[in-house]
């Protein structure tokens, strides 16, 4: 036997009749059907007014709306939006005074709620709140007699060969004895770069510091401006330094062998990208072995260099934190779960996992490794406040 099933208007409607009928009181009735006396009388009155299209539900929208916006004014707003595409309410209003001196017009806050229900208002970009700041250490100074402190990483400005095709040189390089590790001709694509690098540390040995500019891909603009590069870095436990941003001096040493190879090896290039890495490639072993360098004493690099001590090996497995710290892991658009939304923490981190450190009731410090990358407070929709670099503090030596 199938469920039986009445719409509201139907049950209103057998309530109605029963109540007529008069077998049983409306008291008695309001109590069986679940509703107060007050709402069955008001359906009584109804129906004896206005029949059975009484017992339907009536708009709750007022009769009158005194300070209701006319659509005259909304056709002006939407009219001189249009106009003026960039125009926000204060202007509009100020416009709509001008052609109209003596009206009683809308409010800008009214202004701006039209906007929005007419899908003219511009969508202003959730900005994240900034998070700590940590000190900036100076940049390092290679102690004497110690190759593979710190490597100089660079992206040459780009030329066209004799074909006519762009390539961007990698350059890389020890600070210390001015040793050319590798020339590849690249584009800016994180994946290429980290397996060229990664066949560099493999031939030799990992720096204990690596220094890059801001550019693409050794920077981004998130924490700590750590991009997926510089943060696979730390995983090999090297430590990233930033040269100032507009300040190629802090890297002068390198800046110099790049005009040396654009005067020797791009002025003219080669007829082809495969003929000027061939050229790159014999350039650096005469670089290295047969040219003086007047900041070594006129000695040639290879006297000074000697492979780093500190094999190559694959970060493997996760980081490990704390027992008492909750963790998470960075899917591959930087996002996270955390107190039951999306939160951001930044595509430098996509595969990894992050620690919270508590540090108060629904505040908690965010690491990656032993880096503090951002605070995470509950109560913030986006995502963690990032950690900015302050002003520079001293040291000589890598931590």
């Amino acid at each position: 036997m199938p469920w039986k099933t009445f719409s509201l208007r139907e049950a209103r409607q057998r309530f109605v009749q029963t109540a007529l009928h008069g077998g049983k009181s409306v008291a008695q009735l309001c109590r069986e059907s679940g509703i107060s006396q007050k709402t069955g009388f008001k359906w009584l009155k109804r129906f004896r007014i206005l029949g059975s299209p009484g017992l339907r539900d009536f708009s709750r929208r007022p009769k009158r709306s005194p300070k209701r916006t006319s659509g005259r004014w909304i056709k002006a707003i939407a009219q001189i939006r249009r106009q003026h595409p960039t125009w926000g309410a204060k202007k509009i209003y100020v416009r709509l005074r001008q052609q109209h001196p003596r009206a009683h017009l809308p409010k800008q806050r009214t202004i701006t709620e039209y906007l929005k229900r007419l899908g003219l208002a511009r969508r202003r970009r959730r900005r994240a709140r900034r998070g700590p700041k940590v000190p900036r250490s100076i940049l390092t100074v290679p102690q004497k007699q110690k190759p593979n402190e710190v490597w100089t990483i660079d992206f040459k400005g780009w030329f066209r060969t004799g074909d006519g095709q762009r390539v961007d040189p990698l350059t890389v390089r020890d600070l210390f004895s001015r040793f050319i590790l590798g020339i590849g001709l690249l584009c800016y694509q994180h994946e290429l770069v980290r397996q060229y690098l990664q066949r560099l540390f493999k031939r030799y040995g990992t720096p204990q510091i690596i220094r890059v500019d801001h550019g693409s891909p050794f920077a981004g603009e998130g924490a700590l401006d750590l991009s997926r590069l510089s943060a696979w870095w730390l995983r090999l436990g090297i430590k990233v330094e930033f040269t100032g941003r507009g300040q190629p001096q802090d890297n002068a040493a390198h800046e110099q062998m790049h005009r040396v190879y654009q005067a020797e090896l791009a002025s003219p290039a080669a007829a082809n990208p495969r003929g000027q890495q061939w050229r790159s490639t014999r350039w650096i072993r005469y670089y290295n072995y047969d040219r003086p360098h007047e900041s070594l004493g006129q000695r040639v690099p290879t006297s000074l260099y000697r492979k780093s001590r500190r094999l190559f090996r694959a970060p493997a497995g996760d980081i490990h934190y704390r027992c008492h710290w909750p963790t998470r892991r960075v899917t591959v658009s930087g996002h996270i779960r955390w107190a039951g939304r999306l939160r951001v923490i930044g595509r430098a981190f996509a595969g990894e996992r992050v620690g919270f450190k508590p540090v108060s009731s629904g505040v908690h410090e965010v690491y990656f490794m032993r880096h503090l990358i951002g605070l995470m407070y509950d109560t913030d929709p986006a995502g963690m406040r990032p950690t900015r670099w302050g002003k520079a503090q001293e040291t000589t030596s890598p931590s």
